[in-house]
């Protein structure tokens, strides 16, 4: 079901639409393919919308942290917004300190997408389009860009991302979800239990940019290989989570770069019995904290969102791979084709 949500400065419209299958409901907008409320049942079958949002586009314009918006052209952070592609240099948009975070201060999630619903089978879903012109912040080569949500018959949430360009370029295309499996207003996911199924993580500097450096999790609080709270070892005083006042950080996954998704991370809220199982293609996960939520923000369900009261688990390519020659190769040549699914399996 397509709605208005509401109207941009300059008067374009942005819609909502509402899709619901297995037991899923989702609200998708127009701007930034942002992810509004996804719904799910708990143990006893009661609904709650289990991601951070807004109930106006203002507030998605002016404010949002990137809630629920999908991210390009390129996810995660590059060091000083540069790079170099076949000799020649490039510099990309700069918004988060020295560096670009995101694909820059309008990458992706701050344009206005292209919906097309669909039924295929049992499968419900959408299709989002845009056009990403050569040098949009600073990036080379026209990029055309599909992503496909879908909600299958089993209440999943697919995600197939595709691109295809005419000059060589850099692509890393993401989710940026807010989780709180007790319900948005939830308040801390502290209690969560994570298990994420990677030996290594990629330390930071003082930017967040990677080092370069491929670093055990063992014996650190970086090891989620067995099941354990988000907040057993939040506080534990690791340079590293004082760099990032938390958890921001990417894990290396441990299964690699995959023809196709394989289960990586599960996330589960013991007071609802709500679960999340994300499988993916993609060689790296960013586990964020929610470090960087201050209070100043008022979501769907009425209450201020504050630090700490959701996570994100963002499937990726490594932050600054462009800048890394031993990360895997985030480059996209004309004639090829950028694919890579993420799917989110939900039970109680």
């Amino acid at each position: 079901m397509k709605t208005l949500f509401g109207k941009l400065a300059d008067g374009t419209e942005i819609h909502s639409w509402a899709l619901e299958n297995g037991g899923t409901r989702l609200k998708v907008l127009s701007w930034g393919g942002i992810v509004q409320s996804l719904e799910i049942p708990d143990r006893h079958g009661r609904h709650a919308n289990v991601c951070l949002g807004f109930d106006a586009i203002e507030d998605y314009v002016a404010r949002t942290p990137y809630f629920g918006a999908l991210i390009g052209r390129y996810g995660n952070r590059i060091g000083d917004g540069r790079f170099t592609l076949d000799g020649e240099a490039h510099q990309v948009d700069v918004n988060d300190g020295v560096n670009s975070l995101h694909g820059g201060a309008t990458g992706f999630d701050r344009q206005v997408w292209y919906v097309e619903p669909f039924t295929e089978g049992s499968d419900v879903g959408l299709r989002l389009r845009r056009t990403s012109a050569d040098k949009e912040m600073g990036y080379p080569g026209t990029l055309a860009v599909q992503v496909t949500y879908t909600l299958t018959e089993q209440g999943d949430w697919r995600i197939d991302y595709e691109a295809t360009t005419d000059r060589a370029t850099v692509v890393n295309l993401t989710s940026h979800v807010y989780w709180n499996l007790a319900g948005e207003s939830g308040g801390s996911v502290e209690d969560h239990e994570l298990t994420i199924a990677a030996a290594r993580y990629t330390p930071v500097d003082a930017g967040l940019i990677p080092t370069g450096e491929l670093a055990e999790v063992s014996g650190t609080p970086f090891d989620f290989r067995e099941t354990r709270t988000i907040g057993r070892d939040l506080r534990a005083g690791h340079v590293q989570q004082v760099r990032a006042q938390g958890y921001d950080h990417n894990w290396v996954l441990d299964k690699g770069v995959t023809a196709e998704p394989v289960h990586v991370a599960t996330l589960r809220d013991p007071g609802s019995g709500r679960t999340l199982e994300i499988a993916t293609d993609q060689p790296g996960l960013q586990f964020y904290s929610g470090n960087f939520l201050d209070g100043t923000l008022v979501g769907t369900g009425g209450r201020a969102y504050r630090q700490g009261d959701a996570l994100c688990l963002e499937t990726q390519h490594f932050p600054d791979s462009p800048n890394q020659p031993a990360f895997p190769s985030t480059v996209l040549r004309p004639g090829q084709t950028y694919r890579t699914t993420t799917v989110h399996s939900f039970g109680s």
